[in-house]
């Protein structure tokens, strides 16, 4: 059933990893989703060696953009926007892409800086009622970016978007099948120096900030969003399906993160493939996106992190594009 006054809009996100299709029902701040659904189409496959999209990456995004299209038009939206994230921005040849999405769909394409990503994803986050007032560090692990977001009571205070991805991280240190201990510690060393180098300068200040003006509120909390960390927690809660309630339901400790890394790089592309909640496709980024987290909790000095189903896609749609 529809809820009273609201309008049923779609938005398409065309990420570096995967395309995703949201269909809700929107009022104000509040989103109804209809339907998700998630296909990996690697537009970041062989990307990062001249920052050039593939012509094969290309076609596919383009013929998944279609179908969600119509998808979005069977289930009632009166409005689809489409949008792209980090290897769209990152490439010299993004007009490309633009142009056979609208040759496949009729759409144009909205290519989102960082910034923006950043703060869409903390607003979908804080639409959710129970982060809406608290303080909040967010972590979304994209195929080409990772965003970093605090906040407090719906305002964020900083947000950057850092070139460090599943798919850029893979492609930059690959790995072998299994993979090797050597492997996952040159994985685990390159965070740790990037985190050291890149991430800690700009954050530890704002950490220290935040925990200070905000004891009366509670500890800041670490929490993830995006696909990433979904999975992570549909391997925790060892379930197929999209359970939005159960997902949101898990925290992952920092010595359960150790003991995922260590499983999962011990186990072969055909192992993993196997494991409950993992999808199939997401079975070789799961290695360096299980590695992004554990080296940011560890770095930053979590014990836990929660999880958002909401995020960047839940923000876009709220708007009319």
């Amino acid at each position: 059933m529809t809820p009273p006054g609201s309008t049923r809009r779609a938005v398409i996100d065309v990420g570096t990893n995967s395309t995703k299709l949201l269909v809700a029902d929107v009022r104000g701040g509040d989103v109804w989703p209809v339907w998700e659904e998630s296909k990996q189409t690697r537009l970041g496959r062989g990307f990062y060696e001249e920052n050039r999209l593939q012509p094969e990456a290309i076609a596919k995004t383009a013929a998944v953009v279609a179908q969600f299209a119509a998808s979005a038009v069977k289930f009632g939206a009166t409005v689809t926007r489409v949008i792209a994230t980090s290897a769209a921005r990152d490439a010299k040849n993004p007009e490309e892409l633009v142009s056979a999405i609208e040759q496949a769909s009729h759409l144009k394409t909205e290519i989102i800086s960082g910034e923006q990503e950043a703060l869409w994803a903390f607003k979908g986050v804080t639409s959710d009622a129970k982060y809406a007032q608290a303080p909040l560090l967010l972590l979304d692990v994209g195929g080409g970016s990772t965003e970093l977001i605090m906040g407090e009571g719906g305002q964020k205070h900083f947000s950057h978007s850092y070139s460090l991805g599943t798919v850029r991280l893979m492609e930059t240190i690959p790995q072998g099948d299994p993979p090797t201990p050597e492997e996952l510690a040159r994985c685990r060393n390159f965070l740790k120096e990037f985190i050291a180098n890149d991430v800690k300068p700009q954050v530890q200040p704002v950490l220290h900030r935040e925990t200070d003006a905000n004891k009366g509120a509670g500890p800041l909390q670490l929490v993830g969003t995006g696909g990433t960390t979904t999975i992570l927690a549909r391997m925790e809660a060892r379930t197929e399906d999209f359970d939005r309630e159960r997902l949101e339901s898990v925290c992952l400790s920092i010595e359960h993160m150790h003991s995922r890394v260590e499983s999962l790089w011990g186990l072969s592309l055909a192992e993993r493939k196997r494991i409950i909640g993992l999808p199939k496709s997401r079975a070789d980024v799961i290695l360096t996106g299980s590695a992004i987290c554990e080296a940011i909790m560890e770095g930053l000095g979590f014990q836990t992190f929660r999880i958002s189903t909401r995020g960047l896609r839940f923000a876009a749609v709220m708007e009319e594009g």
